[in-house]
């Protein structure tokens, strides 16, 4: 099976190194040992591209020491990731850009459309595609008999769409709720610990948790477009992270965490997606949570997602200090779902 990677930041990298260098450590990830890398495109790093498949120990090393692929390398070429999906040999093209709100998740889901038309598989880490183009390029991967799949895009690699998918058979989902951003958790518990909300933003940095650009997290952009990717697939929904009712946690304050904590209760960004006969709609706000409920138990960069579903429920997927394995794994889990399909 042939892959084509868009975008090598951290998530790839680490989906390079679990396939490469640490390969022993995971024995299950054998399945894909015949994987062939047939390219990796960055957007300022250059490509590396082969027929015979990129070495991705060495791949990793140019990252690690040069911060882009070597130019003297023979596998190094320049092309765009536009031009990659459109003209190169792959089975299955990997989306690991980062997300663009306001580019309305572009130009990922230009990548997975062209990969779909192309009678190619697509799975994206990226939410964008997803939470903005989800009916339509899920339709052409049906219309294509190809997959089109997204593990990675709420929830790290924690079985969310994989549960509806083949757990929850036979039952309608009304709604979802939960806590999916592990910046403002993490920013809000050390608030509820004494720390200023700029300080806890550098300490979320420090440890990998929070980007060098927070706007995405502390302004609910995040947790909105997954938002939009649940409704969208769970609910049978077609909106937008813009439809998505929208707050973050930039205005919250160390009092009002004080007073909530002094009645019991502490402040969490819940993220909800539900249907009425009104239509699909979605919610990303600052909730008050009692000390006893399982949302309030979810401390640093963990997160939760409850189902409730018209048979069965309320069923809780919880996830405990996640890090960009979970995120890897979703990306091949994903993998290991085509290839084990035999319909590339």
């Amino acid at each position: 099976m042939r892959v084509l990677f868009i975008g090598f930041g951290n998530v790839g990298r680490t989906v390079a190194r679990i396939l490469s260098r640490e390969r022993s450590r995971f024995p299950a990830m054998e399945v894909l040992d015949g994987l062939v890398t047939a390219g990796i495109v960055t957007r300022r790093g250059g490509a590396m591209v082969s027929s015979d498949g990129v070495d991705l120990d060495r791949a990793l090393e140019d990252m690690e020491t040069l911060g882009r692929f070597n130019e003297k390398e023979r596998s190094f070429c320049r092309i765009t990731a536009e031009e990659a999906a459109s003209t190169l040999d792959y089975d299955v093209l990997v989306e690991l850009s980062t997300l663009s709100i306001e580019k309305r998740g572009e130009p990922a889901a230009t990548h997975i459309r062209t990969a779909l038309k192309r009678g190619r598989h697509a799975v994206s880490a990226n939410k964008g595609p997803v939470a903005f183009a989800y009916r339509e390029l899920s339709e052409l991967a049906r219309n294509a008999g190809k997959e089109f799949l997204f593990e990675t895009t709420v929830m790290d690699g924690a079985p969310v769409f994989n549960l509806s998918r083949s757990c929850l058979r036979g039952c309608v989902i009304d709604a979802v709720d939960g806590i999916l951003n592990s910046t403002t958790n993490f920013i809000l518990g050390r608030m509820e610990e004494g720390a200023g909300f700029d300080q806890a933003v550098r300490e979320a940095q420090e440890i990998g948790v929070a980007e060098a650009d927070p706007g995405n997290d502390v302004d609910g952009w995040d947790a909105a477009a997954k938002v939009a990717a649940l409704a969208n697939v769970l609910l049978e929904g077609e909106i937008t992270p813009l439809e998505v009712e929208r707050e973050g946690i930039r205005n919250i304050s160390i009092d009002r965490i004080r007073k909530a904590a002094g009645s019991g209760r502490r402040l969490k960004l819940i993220c909800r997606a539900w249907r009425d006969q009104g239509g699909v709609h979605g919610k990303v706000g600052v909730e008050e949570v009692p000390m006893d409920h399982p949302f309030a138990l979810v401390r640093g960069g963990g997160a939760v997602l409850r189902f409730q579903t018209d048979l069965m429920g309320p069923v809780l997927v919880t996830q405990e200090k996640p890090d960009l394995y979970d995120t890897a794994y979703g990306v091949l889990g994903d993998l290991v779902q085509i290839l084990e399909g035999c319909r590339y």
